[in-house]
């Protein structure tokens, strides 16, 4: 596949990308949101952003726009919806007296197609407890499985990755 040089508007984009994704962060993990810490925050950001932004295109994250924050908003509460219900379905299994559990190895399809998007669902799904991602070949992803619902392919795709992949399907195109 031939190296293409990204445009100055694409290394603009990839710059404002990083910058307000490292500046986020930055907040998150701010103990305090006083002036100074957000200077320098900020300062930090901009100098991670200045010497990163190069390397963002080469990552195939996609372009900033309002709609794809929008729904990576609504992919970040999904994500955590998702894992609160299957920490409440893994604790309900190892305090049942029979341990409900069918444990197993599925595969599973996506069609998502950039490897950057690939990642993040596979991180998601491994993310949710009772399922851990093992490995991934082009379109289709293997999981372990702590209850193997569903064996069949389309089966298992829907119960796993659907309400992911439909949110990075829209952030990734």
């Amino acid at each position: 596949m031939p190296q293409t040089t990204p445009s100055t508007i694409e290394r603009v984009k990839g710059f404002a990308w990083l910058l307000m994704a490292t500046f986020v962060l930055w907040l998150a993990l701010s103990s305090k949101l006083n002036r100074a810490e957000l200077i320098c925050g900020g300062l930090v950001c901009l100098i991670i952003s200045l010497f990163g932004a190069h390397m963002y295109s080469k990552l195939g994250f996609p372009s900033l726009s309002m709609k794809m924050v929008l729904f990576f908003l609504i992919y970040i509460i999904v994500l955590f919806w998702e894992i609160i219900k299957a920490n409440f379905d893994v604790a309900y299994r190892v305090v049942h007296p029979k341990m409900p559990i069918k444990p197993g190895i599925v595969v599973i399809k996506t069609h998502l197609k950039s490897d950057i998007a690939k990642m993040i669902l596979a991180s998601s799904i491994t993310l949710t407890p009772g399922t851990f991602t093992l490995d991934v070949i082009g379109d289709k992803l293997l999981i372990h499985w702590i209850n193997v619902k569903a064996e069949d392919i389309d089966g298992a795709t829907s119960l796993i990755s659907r309400k992911f992949e439909k949110y990075l399907r829209i952030i990734f195109t």
